[in-house]
């Protein structure tokens, strides 16, 4: 429980552990999840505090004193004893960089804590002169620091250097006797956990990618091959349509020399007419004149009619003709464009393989 008076100064993402109080050397993870640790400060009793809540229950309360040291076992991993707490605290980070933050941050926070204690420590004195003096008197002890030397050192009196020694060696042998390789083990396990659920749903979506694309494939390259035999029909159509060429070229004489046969017969037919006044003098010639005119109109109007169906005939090929270079064209362009989908989709299937 923390109360509200309490701020975060610094928040992060880490896997929690502790040590087994048991065997004093595996760790015990605190969840199955990464969880929020953060750096509480209490401005009414000035003291810092790390903790982390999993659920409703406080995973970490750990007051930060100058006596206290984080240390980087690895290179996502660190930890911190906690004499109050009578544990040792471990953190397992996503990345070297957020070890790196939270270990700039517990030396900030430890030095704040060293402060904040000496000036308590100089405001009790002034406002309390018998202590004052009664603390001159005490012959200052050997230093002394819980975590090892280098630390920010407390004058203690002797009763507390030998319980603090104590707890020291405690600690030390505490510290000693874990598994360096066992925690970097559990460190990376629990932080690469998420990791592999992401590649392994990358893997299946990629797999599912390369069905789609292989199913793909094989409708591109059986479409290519109906546009393909397409084409060859066509070409061979186009064929025959060049060897139909000569019997245009013949329907094409034939119809000029029908004009020009139908040009003679209506001359002879007017010239009959402009003579018939001539003509009808004697009866026979008159009725063979006439039968020879209907008969020149009846060749004339077949004249006529073959002339129009050969030109509708034309009109048909020519028409014809142009709608199957049109397909041709359309085709081609399509098959082009396959052809270019298909040369992507096998680059595509070489690179996934080759990564």
């Amino acid at each position: 429980h923390f109360s509200c008076r309490e701020q975060p100064i610094f928040s992060t993402r880490a896997h929690v552990f502790q040590i087994d109080p048991a065997t004093k050397r595996n760790w015990i993870p605190a969840s199955k999840h990464a969880l929020t640790v953060s750096y509480f400060y209490d401005a009414t009793r000035n003291v810092y505090r790390i903790i982390s809540v999993g659920g409703t229950k406080a995973i970490i309360n750990s007051t930060i004193t100058p006596n206290m040291t984080f240390t980087k076992t690895s290179q996502k991993f660190g930890q911190w004893a906690d004499s109050r707490a009578n544990t040792v605290y471990g953190l397992g980070f996503a990345s070297e960089q957020h070890l790196s933050q939270f270990a700039e941050k517990f030396q900030e926070v430890k030095e704040a804590a060293r402060l904040a204690r000496e000036k308590s420590q100089d405001k009790t004195e002034l406002t309390n002169p018998a202590l004052n003096i009664t603390s001159h008197q005490v012959i200052p002890s050997p230093i002394i620091s819980s975590n090892g030397p280098g630390e920010d050192k407390l004058f203690r009196s002797q009763s507390a250097d030998v319980e603090i020694t104590t707890e020291k060696e405690r600690l030390k042998k505490m510290l000693s006797e874990g598994s360096v390789s066992e925690v970097q083990w559990e460190a990376e396990f629990f932080s690469l956990q998420d990791n592999n659920n992401k590649l392994v749903a990358a893997l299946h979506e990629a797999n599912a990618n390369v069905d789609q694309w292989k199913k793909q494939l094989a409708a591109y390259q059986e479409e290519t091959e109906t546009l393909r035999q397409r084409v060859a029909e066509l070409e061979s159509q186009g064929a025959h349509d060049s060897s139909s060429e000569n019997n245009k070229e013949d329907l094409s004489q034939t119809l000029e020399e029908l004009e020009i046969l139908i040009k003679a017969k209506d001359e002879e037919i007017q010239m009959l007419k402009s003579q018939k006044c001539g003509r009808w003098e004697a009866e026979g010639e008159r009725e063979e004149t006439l039968q020879k005119l209907q008969e020149l109109e009846a060749c004339n109007a077949e004249l006529e009619r073959r002339l129009h169906l050969a030109e509708q005939t034309l009109a048909e090929t020519l028409a014809e003709r142009e709608k199957i270079q049109n397909e041709v064209t359309k085709v081609a362009e399509i098959m082009d464009v396959k052809i270019f989908e298909l040369s992507e989709i096998r680059q595509g299937l070489a690179k996934l393989v080759e990564s």
